[in-house]
């Protein structure tokens, strides 16, 4: 007896939250009216402006914005794309081929050089014009491409324009309120990782944790763009929340800075460890000041002026605690501000992305390639149904050569694509047939689709499935106006999309991706070449932008289940950041012409000799590292407080440097076979 309750209990529609209804209910309504308004235009295809609306069903307000200005950019740019190229190239199907494969090849390279909604907007000048102009390979009339162009544009923009009248109506939570929370959850979940790496301990969850920080900060900043979109007062914050991304950023480096210098200290006090839980777990209350800071780390000031070691583990900690409290003050101004708030805060740029060249060539090659096969085949076989394996061949290249497991993502997509064949030849043969209205239809079709975003929000690790199934459906029901039933026709198509994206598979797996062994070096190179110049007199990059760009290039292997890969490229990227902190420093410590200031432009100078754009010269790293232990031991018995101070400095330069020893030599057998170089 208690079977049918507790299956009833389990029910999508039972368990759901206010939330996941609202959720579900704006974008079911939102795909259903799209679909109307499409089929009561006489819109041929009226099926794409229910998966138009799909597409920009995103449960913030400004995610939708933002994704619906880059889907109607990109889609005019597509079609206008289409226009030109088959335009021009329809006559000569072989150079309306190539013409095509070659634009889409460009758009798979433009989206790996840009980032957000230019990339998406990228996307979809891609496949939009494989939407609009793949099919007019059947047609006889040139003067039907310009009717197809417009009737595709205008189902995008109904279904746009269907998901942002739902958003006003069933909004979901601000993404102001997303943010704040975020940046707050990420200033405890520093304390929480400061008090992990402050250990002793040496072992990978250490090494995980650490990318998982920088990754959710770089996340975090994915929600500074939404809400940038979501209400003006954010983009008059905008320079607020950079700043306090690049503090959190700085934070998790003096973090690892402090924890380089924990390990190379020979004989740190015995109390070490208790101030600082104590020092965690006060920061970690809203009412702590720094006064109340400087009490509980006052232990920790060294007695001996010549301990140039616990100085400067003083100054790093002391450093940390302001920047913490900082971030925390402005993060409370920016809940109490109001829409017409301003604040002087310092300029900081936005968080850099920087693009591997060579992957994206390789990306735009690819998609080029397998156009080119599926095309010349679909040619000399006079295949009716190639328009569509081409269009679902177009949308996989372009959408999975960004993805960070291309494979994994094709996989789903073909078992979503079998899986949507089956239920669409019941429900257009079993159903459809029988219906002679729209409403009548809509009456299976809109609770079919709510439960749909249910399940997408109620199973997490299926969440990939449901989300696609819910995009691919219409287009795969295919209504149109008057409806269409021809069975061969049905077969032939939608083997046609199986066939295109199992292609596609064919051709990521001919055409690799790059390793992950091999990313991480081209990685590892770009941040050395970085850390080079900014050794140099004039840095192309300043403090900020070196720290971005490592951030970045760290963050690209979090998925990556080479764990080889992503330990050497975590650990090149924590150490010659730590050293580009002390650079910057020694630059602005004291610019007297004096022979403390020589010792400093001698420090940095030994750097150069250490590293090269191929790896860490071992000898010279070796030598360097003696000779600032010497220099350190040297200006500790200076008369001067500026010495010790420089001291200090060059011990946490020293201390950097040091992990750096287990690296290999450039050009040795270890070093081409391992990322270190």
């Amino acid at each position: 007896m208690t079977g049918l309750p507790l299956s009833w209990r389990n029910a999508p529609w039972i368990k759901a939250t206010p939330a996941q209804w609202r959720y579900a209910l704006r974008n079911g309504i939102a795909m259903c009216l799209a679909l109307t308004i499409a089929y009561y235009l006489n819109l041929d295809e009226p099926y794409w402006a229910m998966t138009s609306a799909a597409v920009v069903s995103f449960p913030t307000v400004g995610g939708v914005i933002s994704k619906s200005l880059g889907r109607v950019a990109g889609s005019l740019l597509g079609a206008t794309a289409a226009l030109i190229i088959a335009g021009h190239t329809l006559n000569d199907p072989w150079l309306f081929l190539f013409s095509m494969a070659l634009w889409l090849g460009f758009c798979t390279w433009a989206c790996a050089h840009f980032m957000n909604n230019v990339a998406y907007a990228f996307q979809l000048a891609g496949y939009t014009a494989a939407i609009i102009a793949f099919p007019v390979i059947n047609i006889l009339e040139t003067t039907e491409l310009w009717d197809i162009a417009q009737a595709r544009v205008c189902e995008v923009i109904v279904g746009i324009l269907c998901g942002g009248l739902m958003m006003m109506i069933l909004p979901s939570t601000s993404d102001g309120t997303a943010l704040t929370s975020a940046l707050k959850s990420m200033n405890a979940r520093l304390l929480e990782h400061a008090s992990l790496l402050w250990q002793p301990d040496s072992n990978d969850a250490i090494r995980l944790a650490h990318e998982k920080v920088i990754a959710q900060i770089l996340t975090t900043n994915l929600l500074r763009i939404q809400a940038f979109w979501s209400h003006y007062r954010f983009r008059r914050q905008n320079a607020l929340l950079n700043y306090l991304l690049h503090q959190q950023l700085r934070m998790t480096s003096a973090i690892s800075s402090l924890r380089r210098m924990l390990l190379n200290w020979p004989n740190p006090p015995a109390d070490i460890r208790a101030i600082v839980e104590r020092l965690l777990t006060a920061l970690g209350q809203p009412q702590t000041d720094f006064y109340a800071v400087a009490r509980i780390i006052a232990p920790l000031k060294p007695h001996d002026v010549q301990d140039y070691r616990q100085h400067a583990f003083y100054q790093r900690l002391r450093y940390f605690c302001r920047l913490y409290l900082r971030n925390r003050r402005w993060i409370a101004a920016l809940e109490e501000a109001t829409p017409v708030t301003t604040f002087n805060v310092p300029r900081s740029p936005a968080l850099a992305r920087h693009t591997d060249n060579l992957e994206a060539l390789w990306s735009g090659f690819r998609t080029f390639s397998v156009l080119s096969l599926i095309g010349a085949w679909a040619l000399n076989a006079q295949w009716d149904a190639g328009s569509a394996a081409l269009t679902l061949a177009a949308i996989s290249s372009v959408l999975y050569s960004v993805s960070p497991s291309p494979f994994n993502s094709l996989n789903l997509l073909l078992r979503t694509l079998v899986l949507l064949s089956l239920f669409s030849f019941v429900v257009k043969f079993g159903l459809m047939v029988q219906i002679t209205d729209l409403w009548q239809f809509l009456l299976f079709l809109f609770p079919l689709l709510t439960t749909m975003q249910l399940l997408k929000l109620q199973m997490p690790k299926l969440a990939g499935l449901w989300g696609q199934l819910i995009v691919f459906m219409g287009s795969f029901i295919s209504v149109t106006n008057p409806p269409i039933y021809d069975f061969a026709d049905f077969l032939n198509d939608n083997l046609a999309k199986i066939l295109g994206v199992g292609l596609v598979w064919l051709a990521f797996a001919v055409l690799r991706p790059g390793s992950d062994a091999r990313k991480s070096r081209r990685h590892i190179r770009k941040i050395r070449q970085g850390f080079i110049d900014q050794l140099s007199r004039r840095p192309r990059l300043d403090e900020n932008g070196y720290e971005s760009l490592v951030y970045h290039h760290v963050s690209q292997l979090n998925a990556s289940q080479d764990t080889e890969a992503r330990r050497w490229l975590l650990r090149w990227g924590v150490v010659l950041l730590n050293c580009s902190h002390v650079v910057w420093q020694l630059r602005d410590w004291e610019t007297r012409s004096d022979p403390l200031s020589q010792v400093r432009d001698v420090c940095i100078a030994l750097l150069r000799d250490v590293m090269s754009e191929r790896g860490v010269q071992q000898r010279p790293l070796a030598t360097t590292l003696d000779e600032l232990q010497r220099i350190c031991n040297t200006l500790a018995h200076h008369p001067q407080p500026a010495a010790r101070e420089l001291a200090a400095l060059i011990w946490r330069l020293y201390c950097s440097l040091s992990q750096l020893e287990q690296a290999p030599a450039p050009g040795t057998i270890v070093d081409q076979i391992t990322p270190q170089a």
